[in-house]
């Protein structure tokens, strides 16, 4: 897992509303050069074209600002802040801004979360249930490992998971899925875990748990 500074990447981005529709400080927080920086907790440090320095707590809704401190605005410090947690050039608090060990995609962890580190597209979660694309059937998700499907050794056949026949045309460099089976899972003891190559195992919703339905 590889965190990374708020320039690194070009993720696309939503573009700004009409200004003309926006108050004053609204479209300033759009238009003018500013550089929000996250620090420690729910603040962030955001320094301003004059070069001024300012701090603001999402939190508590606040800055130092005169703007916000002595008038009580909502000023357009506060209003970049925002902008920038929504467009996923900054971290919101409490987080760090990574890339999906999957997918590429700008996602945001815990600082101390467990790699790999995935993103809402991509993560599986211990207890999962996820269905084989191949065979139909149903598992449930033991964890998800650091290695990639091209350097797991399956030890029953000395395979990689890349290399084993039924996990042709899935991407080598998958993240391997250790699972075990639904029926397994609920009946035995000691389950037998499989590794998957992360692509073909299917996240099973709420509403197909219940159903009981397949696609």
């Amino acid at each position: 897992m590889t965190f990374i500074e708020p320039t690194a990447d070009r993720q696309h981005t939503a573009l700004a509303p009409d200004l003309r529709s926006l108050p004053d400080r609204a479209a300033r927080a759009w238009t003018e050069r500013m550089a929000v920086r996250p620090r420690a907790g729910s603040t962030y440090a955001v320094t301003t074209e004059s070069e001024s320095t300012y701090l603001v707590d999402i939190a508590q809704h606040s800055c130092s600002c005169p703007d916000n401190r002595i008038r009580g605005e909502h000023c357009k410090h506060l209003r970049r802040v925002a902008i920038e947690i929504t467009a996923k050039r900054v971290a919101p608090p409490g987080k760090e801004r990574a890339i999906c060990d999957v997918c590429g995609a700008v996602t945001f962890v815990a600082a101390d979360a467990r790699t790999p580190h995935l993103c809402g597209n991509c993560r599986l979660e211990t207890g999962d249930i996820v269905q084989d694309r191949e065979s139909g059937d149903r598992l449930v998700v033991v964890r998800v490992a650091d290695e990639r499907a091209s350097e797991w050794t399956i030890e029953a056949t000395g395979e990689t998971v890349a290399d084993h026949d039924t996990n042709d045309g899935y991407p080598p460099d998958d993240l391997v899925v250790l699972a075990t089976y639904l029926s397994d899972a609920v009946s035995a003891t000691e389950p037998r875990e499989y590794a998957f190559p992360l692509s073909r195992l299917r996240r099973v919703e709420d509403a197909e748990l219940v159903g009981g339905g397949t696609q």
